[in-house]
């Protein structure tokens, strides 16, 4: 995993344990501004043997995470990868198949290159005041299986094999094919389905056609409590840094509708991670 941070203090371990619980070897964190421990955690967790801890302080260009994106490109962990996959620390990857693990996925879908992991929205749950307690056990609700509009429900991280066939890492996916390498690239959903034709070459959300959650999905926790959006809200964004995030978000992301607790069947491993 590939990751970018500022100001997460509170939710590094849980995300950290919980990655590698289900078969992540190396985990990469980009870090700039941050004031409330961050750094020192990820410094810890280096000491430790368990992140890749890079300083990105000086950033330049547009967002400091595609800054960082591309200094991952020459990082000796990225290149002797076997699979990448750049994902935030609000978001968890909900394997549905087997035991949960990344080792499941890909003995059921051999022929993958690369997944679209599309984000399911979970809301706010009414919580109010930050807890010190596993996200994945606070907020269990969120948009419905079917949920095309607003366009945000929708939007996809990528899981891909280190295999060359695109040039640059970005926000959502790998980009800039190697055309040689057309015939060898296989996308598929969530659900196993076959959508390369859909986003071969350009895309970062899913439609009709290719949705699909049914073996994997993205747990997109953007809100938290009120408290925890708070602190997001005064922290900024890291891809549209000129964006802010106001009521705007709040009401897109806001998703408490639908229950589901298919990620919970990892709360015992995640916890024995954390210790």
């Amino acid at each position: 995993i590939v990751a970018c941070m500022k100001n997460e203090g509170p939710y590094i371990i849980e995300w950290v344990a919980y990655h590698r619980a289900i078969g992540f070897d190396d985990i990469i964190v980009y870090t700039n501004g941050c004031e409330d421990g961050t750094t020192e955690i990820l410094d810890h967790l280096q000491q430790m043997g368990l992140v890749h801890h890079c300083d990105n302080n000086n950033w330049t260009g547009n967002s400091p995470q595609n800054f960082a994106l591309n200094a991952a490109l020459s990082h000796p962990v990225v290149q002797n990868a076997a699979w990448i996959a750049h994902i935030d620390v609000d978001e968890f990857i909900n394997i549905k198949v087997g035991n949960g693990t990344l080792d499941d996925f890909f003995a059921k879908h051999p022929e993958a290159t690369h997944v679209a992991m599309t984000w399911r929205l979970f809301g706010n749950n009414d919580v109010s005041e930050f807890s010190d307690k596993p996200v994945i056990e606070q907020f269990t609700r969120c948009a419905p299986w079917y949920c095309p509009k607003p366009h945000m429900n929708w939007g996809f991280k990528s899981l891909f094999r280190n295999d060359q066939s695109y040039g640059t890492i970005s926000c959502h996916r790998p980009n800039k094919l190697d055309e040689s390498k057309t015939n060898d690239v296989k996308w598929i959903n969530g659900g196993g389905k076959d959508i390369t034709p859909h986003i071969l070459t350009k895309g970062w959300r899913s439609s009709q056609s290719t949705i699909g959650y049914d073996d994997m999905q993205l747990n997109h926790y953007a809100l938290r409590s009120r408290a925890s959006y708070m602190v997001k809200r005064q922290r900024g964004r890291a891809l549209h840094v000129g964006r802010q995030i106001g009521m705007n978000y709040w009401v897109r992301m806001d998703w408490s509708y639908y229950e589901e607790r298919s990620i919970q069947r990892n709360l015992p491993r995640l916890v024995r991670a954390i210790a």
